[in-house]
Parts: C-alpha cells; structure tokens; sequence
C-alpha cells in the first residue's frame, strides 16, 4: 500500500512537545505516521507512543511500518474519544498530546476517497470509510437551506445561496455522483473572475462539504479540554490546524483554559472558582517556513498552536 504523506511543520511540532525519553505520548492524528515516527525516534525503549486515526488505512499502513516498535499502540477510533481511549489502555496521564487537523496527501490523492476537487471520484469524504454517512447524502439529500448554512458557516463561501439553490435544482434531474459532477456545477455559478481571488472555486465548498460529513468541528472544543485533563503537570498539546475556522477554535480553547476567572468584571470576589489550567507557549501560531511552502503548497494555511499543562 502507497501512503505518501507530507508531514506538516514536523520539526516545529515536535520540537513543540518537548519530549521526554520515558514519556507517553499521543499522536491524535496517525496518517502516514510522519509526526509518528520523529516522536518514536526520541523515545526510549520504555516510552510510550498512543497512535490514533479513524482511518483503518492509515492504521494498516503504520503497522507495518513500525513493525519493529514494541513501545507503540494503535487505536482505530475518533481522537474525540481520546479519554476513553487512554482509559481503556489503562493510562492516568501522559506527557504530549499531537493533533494535525489536515486532511492527509494519501487521502486527497486517492480518487475514490473524493477528498480533491482536482481529481474525480465520488463523492465520499469519510475519514472513516466504515461510516455510512457521506458527501453524496449532503449533496442529495439536504434541503436548500442546509447546504446553504453549511457553505456559509463551514466554508465561508460568498456564493452560498447561489451554489445550493442550483445543486437543489441540478439534483432533480439526475443525482450529483462524482466530485467532477459538483465542481462542473459549482464552476457555473461563481463568476470566472473570483478565480484571480480564491484559486480553485470549489475550495471552500469542498472544505464545508468535509467538515459536515465527520463532525469536525463540533468535537474539537471537547477533545481539547479533554485532551488537557489527560496531560500530566508540564505536559504539551500540540495542534497543527489548517483553516481560521479550527483555528478559532482551538485558540479560543487554548485562551479559556488558561484564564483563572471568568466572573463578571463588577464581582467584588471570584465566585467560578475556575483555575488556570493551561499555560499558552505561542501567543501567537508558528508558521511554516517558506522552504517548507515551496516544498509542499498545502502547508501553506497551516498554524501550530501549543500550551502547557499547569497545576491547579
């Protein structure tokens, strides 16, 4: 099996997680195990590395590749469940948690998956391909005013009213398949000259259609904070997030878990009792270097984000 995958801002993130020799670590996030392999690389035999994805694929692939590793366990599951996950492997605390929120190049490379606008394939977008669940149902199935939310909130498409009404009217003539079958549509409704603007026209579609078929962004606020109670005092969170709806979220989070009050300003004393849980180490995101754009064009929207476990 083919897994070609470019690590995004590897260096930086795993410099990010400050690792320990005889740490636990949990990469959130396997893909084609890039992140993976650098944190195995620093750890000793007594280390530990948890490796998560949803896709059985990428599950596959790394366990072949990291046949000869004792020291790893891997989970086919959602991080969101990651506080069941470290609850069933019987671990109180660990040392780092990773999280990239791309979408790996395996996935956008392979037609059936229907990840790319660029190349055609049906329309799928599952992370997890044992969910029925897909992007034919969006496309299909939901109503004008949906697919127009969707587009608006998770895509932040300009012409989202426009798109909706024309796959709804496309849709009762024949059924819209095939990614080429949404991109030909959607390219008949944006004007050519936005082109000049956005790139691709049907980036942002694409990108709400994703998010909406694996509930990515409604289960990050909670994996955040759960992720935070499993890490020990000093341990790191990492996320490497690729568009400003994630990345809103994640520094929202990042900022919430790291104030000590949130009692209205006119209390006189703090009645939330709330503690400072995190502390952040970038107050502003670490970017790619322009070495690492020019290499792989897809990191080029990418942040890291990263704070630390405090005691409270």
């Amino acid at each position: 099996m083919q897994f070609n995958h470019f690590s995004v801002m590897l260096d930086e993130s795993i410099h990010a997680l400050n690792i320990k020799k005889e740490g636990i670590y949990v990469d959130c996030t396997l893909g084609g195990g890039g992140h993976s392999a650098e944190i195995l690389h620093r750890l000793h035999s007594t280390g530990r590395l948890i490796a998560i994805d949803q896709d059985q694929y990428a599950i596959d692939y790394c366990k072949q590749k990291f046949s000869n590793h004792t020291n790893i366990n891997f989970v086919q599951d959602n991080f969101k469940n990651i506080d069941l996950i470290l609850k069933t492997l019987e671990i109180e605390k660990v040392d780092g948690i990773l999280m990239d929120l791309g979408v790996s190049s395996y996935q956008i490379d392979t037609d059936e998956r229907g990840f790319s606008y660029i190349r055609n394939g049906k329309l799928d977008m599952r992370m997890n391909t044992s969910q029925t669940f897909s992007a034919y149902d969006i496309i299909n199935e939901y109503d004008e005013e949906k697919l127009s939310h969707i587009f608006r909130v998770y895509g932040e498409e300009k012409y989202h009213k426009k798109i909706a009404r024309k796959i709804v009217e496309s849709r009762k003539l024949n059924k819209i398949s095939t990614t080429h079958d949404l991109v030909k549509l959607i390219d008949d409704t944006i004007p050519r000259f936005e082109i000049k603007k956005r790139g691709h026209l049907s980036k942002k579609v694409f990108q709400a259609l994703r998010i909406e078929v694996n509930g990515e962004l409604e289960i990050l606020e909670n994996t955040i904070v759960d992720s935070v109670n499993n890490l020990k005092i000093g341990g790191r969170i990492a996320i490497i997030t690729f568009h400003s709806l994630e990345d809103r979220i994640v520094k929202n989070t990042f900022n919430y878990l790291a104030t000590e009050c949130i009692c209205p300003k006119d209390f006189p004393i703090c009645k939330c009792e709330k503690k400072k849980e995190i502390s952040i180490i970038t107050r502003k995101p670490i970017l790619p270097s322009s070495l690492e754009i020019s290499k792989n064009s897809r990191s080029s929207s990418a942040k890291l984000r990263v704070a630390e476990k405090l005691i409270y």
